[in-house]
């Protein structure tokens, strides 16, 4: 196994050029499989969690998640960037102890987002939100963890994209490595976006069909793409439906899609 500074060294590296992908597993399972299918790095969902463990988002404690997050980067051997929410504290110097809590866990990068929870969506004060980054910051200073610094505003609906890239340029200067506004699908506005930080590296989500590919993030200047808890969904759309179809129609259609068995526990076994 690779020494948490080894991919940590990885992680940055990825950083650098060119554009990668960054899907995000919610078990031991998923991840193992992306790292068996031969992506770079990973990244925590933290809907994806939550809907398996039979909680909304945002539901999920903060121990909780601590422990979800050790054991993705223990079960894999590449890097894995937490998705840490609002870092599980209002004040700057509560979300920069728990950011150290997270750096514990071995994680090569973390994301600390500007809206207050999942429910309200409410959004924290730029200069609240500002502080809150830089205090991140300088508690993972010496530990080579990659900083994400998410501005919420558009995909909650409280900003334009006028005072979204306000925020993100703040969030760099404040020491954020990598920069990420999720929610834009349109290529003027994910340019922008990525344009307004650079060349600080810039995370995108695609987390369905919008019309994107990996080529088109890479001409518009992304780093990396995640997908969010979209392949949780996914797969929650294949179960939904087979039981469904079970249910009203008792019928097993919907079963063809299946993973195979054999194909599984080859995977799985020592």
């Amino acid at each position: 196994m690779k020494s948490i500074e080894e991919k940590r060294a990885e992680f940055r590296k990825l950083h650098e050029s060119g554009c990668f992908a960054l899907p995000n597993p919610w078990d031991i399972g998923t991840a193992k499989y992306l790292q068996h299918h031969g992506f770079k790095a990973i990244a925590t969902t933290s809907a994806g969690f939550a809907f398996s463990r039979g909680l909304s988002d945002g539901a999920v404690k903060r121990d909780d998640m601590l422990a979800h997050i050790k054991e993705l980067v223990e079960a894999t051997d590449i890097p894995v960037n937490a998705d840490f929410e609002n870092g599980y504290a209002d004040d700057p110097n509560w979300v920069a102890e728990n950011a150290r809590l997270c750096a514990d866990t071995g994680v090569a990068g973390l994301s600390i987002e500007d809206a207050t929870d999942r429910k309200e969506s409410r959004l924290y004060d730029l200069n609240l939100a500002v502080e809150r980054i830089h205090a991140v910051r300088e508690a993972l200073h010496d530990t080579g963890v990659l900083l994400v610094g998410r501005a919420e505003g558009f995909l909650v609906g409280k900003e334009n994209i006028d005072q979204v890239i306000k925020r993100l340029v703040a969030y760099s200067e404040a020491g954020a490595d990598c920069l990420y506004a999720p929610g834009f699908k349109e290529r003027d506005h994910i340019k922008a976006i990525i344009e307004c930080v650079a060349p600080k590296p810039s995370n995108i989500l695609i987390g369905g069909p919008i019309g994107l590919t990996m080529k088109d993030a890479a001409s518009l200047g992304a780093r990396r793409v995640s997908v969010g808890g979209a392949f949780a969904r996914a797969a929650w759309g294949g179960f939904i439906g087979s039981a469904k179809e079970l249910m009203e129609k008792g019928t097993f259609d919907e079963l063809a899609n299946a993973a195979p068995y054999n194909e599984l526990q080859k995977l799985f076994s020592p």
